[in-house]
């Protein structure tokens, strides 16, 4: 898991059919949890905003609820404190 800040949205006008109705959001990991690894897209299942910090799931941690859906990053919460 990685915990970044939410910098700007993805807008996809065609994607795979499993993705129709998710939002994407491009997410920039806190410098400690950064480990060299730059801004990446994230889905957004929850409904996170641009400034927000979130918790992010990454690889098949990504997918859990969401079998056979190309996925790699997904928002899982968003940070309060």
């Amino acid at each position: 898991m990685v915990v970044g800040k939410v910098v700007g949205s993805i807008v996809s006008t065609r994607k795979s059919e499993r993705l129709i109705g998710n939002k994407f959001m491009i997410v920039e990991p806190l410098e400690e949890m950064s480990a060299g690894r730059g801004r990446f897209v994230a889905i957004d299942n929850i409904g996170a905003g641009i400034g927000e910090t979130v918790l992010v799931a990454m690889g098949s941690a990504a997918r859990v609820g969401m079998e056979n859906v190309p996925v790699d990053a997904a928002i899982v919460g968003i940070v309060d404190e």
